[in-house]
């Protein structure tokens, strides 16, 4: 067992962000290597939670910083409470609706149980740093990715978009 979690954490250590792929809102495979040398805000989304208006201060981080090299990109769960039940379609009609949301939304993954997205997989992991390693408790975790692929942050569904330690972080990021 001990054998095993090494290999796993020496696996994760060597994976960056960019190492993986997901398809896009549309439903195109999209390689996130795309992202390379940028600073990435990683968040699993749903429209029917308490949290939801956080896309609102999401799409203000990108609007502030995508020209100084911030990306958010959201990933739609169903996974807490069942509370992103739409489809693709459904998902990007509201967030640009009601949130007038233009950072990259991706197709509904799973981020938690045995059928969990790679992707996230990794993220739980702490991307190999423990300090950041957990499950995901709820909708709207946030992850924050080096230009270089790496976790560098993590922040509770409960710290909103804007909080102080969040635009720090990303501002050292950037910089």
């Amino acid at each position: 067992m001990v054998f095993l979690s090494i290999v796993v954490l020496m696996l994760t250590t060597q994976q960056t962000f960019f190492d993986f792929s997901a398809n896009t809102i549309d439903g195109k495979p999209q390689q996130l290597d795309m992202f390379r040398g940028k600073v990435v805000l990683v968040v699993n989304v749903a429209s029917f939670c308490g949290y939801t208006p956080q896309y609102e201060q999401l799409q203000a981080l990108y609007t502030k910083y995508a020209d100084s090299g911030l990306v958010v990109v959201a990933f739609p769960s169903n996974d807490f409470g069942a509370q992103e039940p739409g489809t693709s379609a459904e998902i990007r009609e509201f967030c640009s609706m009601n949130y007038g949301v233009t950072f990259p939304l991706f197709e509904k993954i799973v981020v938690k149980g045995a059928d969990m997205h790679p992707l996230y997989k990794w993220l739980v992991a702490g991307g190999g740093k423990q300090e950041f390693a957990a499950e995901i408790p709820w909708n709207f975790e946030k992850f924050l990715i080096s230009k270089e692929g790496h976790v560098i942050g993590r922040f509770n569904y409960k710290v909103r978009p804007d909080d102080p330690q969040v635009l720090s972080a990303i501002e050292q990021a950037l910089n």
